[in-house]
């Protein structure tokens, strides 16, 4: 047997659940840090004795970092959902590669037109939605939970009419409105994605627009503008009908990529819910957005950019057995210019940064908003995942590596007062190969000098994604 590369202690499964643990503390954390970083992510991957086949199939796990006067308190749970419960009686459920997936029931939703039953494994991302504190994933079944200690309080449901058979964990707070704007794709002839947008107070959800899918295109993030919403339709299609396939496993086996199709810029006006312009551009793959934001009459996107959609099976258990962080595919930073009003757009596309990277985040300030710095996961140095600053005006980053360190989703908290973007700290949870533990890293956000680090009790799975709720 090949000795297993270090990172792999990042997909391994958990046991114990810590609450309000305390954390060590090397260094120190700023006094005005005040409130909780909420992950989410995998946290188990084995179920019935065998192993999922890829990342995006584990039991969802929360994280939570809570701060308060320079000191750090963790917890980890479980979601015990109707997926968890399965998988402690050895039963898999729908899953992105394996299993009876989700577009697996499209069968049964085309002969009885009905909606398909979907997991509600919710292991991507979280949001708050007024007072509810939300687990996403790309399945239409979010799942409620108690911010505090991460218990598990039912399904989320809207009770509004808008069908969505598969939607984007990757909603979008406007900081000018407060509102949250999100998508989803509802099959059917024809199939159509869904815009719409989240009331701060109540909760309630409005449809902004609807707009007709080709493909339909697998898209997994959208980008806001103070007048706009936009999606990237890609080549990566979802083919339905593969739902008849009788070896086909889940929504990954559903994916096919056309080069020849291009890339689609679709842009919805957020008062009118029209289709503003849909350009297409020479074809490429992304799964997120950085930020974008309107100057004079242009529309500006930043996007990771992939050359194809080859990332996706390089996510799968078996190629992160043969050094994927190495070996992937590299995103990169590209920026987007065109103006959406013009009869026939022209756009320019311009790279930003030349280093690999993904995961990228910006304050909830500066979105929809002309901004200047963007903090994401650096993806091309064999043996350690850094962490990269980017200058935007300027085209220049800032790099912070360590070795055999495997740094996740930094998310960058301003100080409060603050008049400088970058006045603040960037929070990253990371993998240490060399102590064989997860820590979290505290930079300051200007220099990405390391301020503090807390060692987890012990080594926890790569997670997805996250979001910082400050106090008060």
């Amino acid at each position: 047997m090949p000795k297993p590369n270090a990172y792999e202690l990042g997909f391994r499964s958990v046991e114990r659940e810590f609450d309000d643990h305390p954390l060590p503390v090397e260094g120190a954390i700023p006094d005005w840090l005040s409130g909780r970083l909420l992950r989410n992510g995998p946290g188990r991957f084995e179920v019935g004795g065998e192993r999922a086949t890829h990342w995006f199939d584990g039991l969802a796990m929360l994280r939570r970092y809570g701060f308060a006067d320079g000191a750090v308190r963790y917890t980890n749970r479980f979601l015990r959902t109707e997926a968890y419960e399965a998988a402690t009686r050895g039963e898999r459920t729908s899953e992105f590669a394996g299993g009876p997936g989700p577009l697996r029931e499209v069968l049964r939703w085309l002969r009885a037109l009905g909606p398909p039953e979907s997991t509600d494994n919710a292991n991507v991302h979280v949001a708050r939605f007024g007072d509810h504190s939300v687990a996403q994933t790309e399945a239409p079944r979010w799942v409620a939970f108690d911010p505090d200690t991460l218990a598990t309080r039912g399904e989320f449901r809207w009770t509004d009419d808008l069908t969505l058979h598969l939607t984007t964990a990757h909603t979008s707070v406007d900081p000018r409105t407060g509102e949250t704007v999100g998508f989803g794709l509802e099959f059917g002839r024809p199939h159509r994605y869904h815009v719409y947008a989240v009331d701060p107070e109540t909760a309630a959800r409005r449809r902004i627009g609807s707009v007709r899918a080709e493909g339909p295109g697998y898209v997994h993030d959208c980008a806001l503008t103070r007048d706009y919403v936009v999606l990237v339709e890609t080549p990566l299609r979802i083919d339905v009908w593969r739902a008849l396939v009788p070896w086909g496993d889940g929504l990954l086996d559903m994916l096919r990529y056309d080069d020849d199709r291009g890339t689609r810029l679709i842009v919805v006006d957020r008062e009118s819910g029209t289709l503003v312009a849909d350009p297409t551009v020479a074809p490429f793959f992304t799964f997120h957005h950085v930020n974008a934001f309107q100057r004079d009459d242009r529309l500006v996107m930043d996007l990771v950019a992939f050359e194809d959609a080859s990332i996706v099976d390089a996510l799968s258990f078996e190629t992160l057995a043969e050094d994927a962080f190495a070996a992937a595919p590299e995103g990169r930073l590209d920026r987007f210019r065109f103006d959406p009003t013009a009869a026939d757009p022209d756009v320019t596309r311009t790279r930003r940064y030349d280093g690999g990277l993904e995961l990228p985040t910006v304050p909830r300030a500066v979105r929809t908003r002309p901004y200047r710095y963007a903090y994401a996961q650096a993806t091309d140095r064999r043996g350690a995942n850094g962490l990269v600053k980017v200058d935007l005006d300027r085209g220049t980053a800032t790099e912070w590596w360590g070795q055999g360190v495997y740094v996740e989703e930094p998310r960058m908290v301003g100080r409060p007062g603050a008049d400088a973007e970058d006045d603040g700290v960037v929070l990253a949870p990371a993998l240490d190969t060399g102590a064989e533990r997860s820590v979290l890293l505290v930079f300051d956000a200007e220099t990405l000098s390391l301020l503090a680090r807390a060692p987890l009790p012990h080594a926890v799975p790569f997670g997805f994604h996250g979001r910082f709720f400050a106090d008060g």
